[in-house]
């Protein structure tokens, strides 16, 4: 096995499926039976989430909200996904614990790095719900702080698509995937991988980054077993 311990970024958008808003239990349920068989293999799995199917405090922020309440708004929308996902996960059979960086002790545990790390240790799965629990910063820079305090291996970004491209493959369909790609290159060619935070947060601590298509059925598994899958961005 290639990586001991991950954290898989998803994006909030993706649990909507083909819906224009919330989830669809079906993607729900797809994604959990894929970690499941991910963390039977014996992997160590840690998850955020975004917030877009529900609020994206950046975009109430541009129709005139306060940056700081939308982005608050913003932050509970993940922790809404993460007890979405735990439940789906559970219903499998899946341990999971759901710790969020703002406190709200009736339904997820706060965040603590030692508590997390163990949780990881005795075989659950943690969501991080809440982003960094600070307005400013994208759930992008909460995965990869994440990521870096429960010492992860790598930080595995699930997309709608199969890798990093020179341009948009949605609108070029002569656009040219890498297999890997240094952080270097991706600051140089200006390649839309993570937002300019967590991305020199990544690169400054010497973590990579897999970019793959998480839709497709055993991507997941695939990686967690060493293979070759999607775009590795790494030093």
């Amino acid at each position: 096995m290639k990586y001991k311990r991950i954290l898989l970024k998803l994006s909030g958008e993706a649990l909507m499926g083909d819906k224009s808003f919330g989830f669809d239990t079906g993607r729900l349920a797809e994604y959990a039976k894929e970690i499941k068989t991910a963390v039977e293999t014996g992997v160590e799995l840690g998850i955020v989430i975004g917030g877009g199917n529900i609020f994206r405090g950046l975009k109430g922020a541009s129709e005139g909200m306060d940056r700081v309440q939308a982005d608050h708004m913003g932050m509970l929308a993940t922790v809404i996904n993460g007890l979405a996902l735990q439940s789906s996960l559970e219903s499998l059979g899946v341990e999971t614990r759901l710790l969020s960086a703002i406190e709200m002790d009736k339904i997820c545990e706060p965040f603590i790095r030692r508590r997390a790390i163990r949780h990881l240790e005795k075989g659950r799965v943690v969501i991080f719900a809440a982003g960094t629990g600070n307005p400013y910063f994208t759930t992008d820079t909460g995965a990869t702080l994440r990521a870096i305090e429960i010492q992860a291996d790598v930080i595995l970004k699930g997309t709608r698509v199969d890798g990093i491209y020179d341009s948009d493959p949605e609108k070029n369909s002569t656009a040219t995937k890498y297999d890997t790609i240094s952080f270097q290159e991706v600051f140089k060619k200006g390649l839309n991988v993570m937002d300019l935070t967590a991305f020199t947060l990544s690169n400054e601590n010497k973590l990579p980054i897999v970019v793959f298509d998480m839709n497709k059925p055993g991507n997941l598994l695939s990686l967690v077993k060493g293979n070759n899958v999607g775009t590795l961005v790494t030093q």
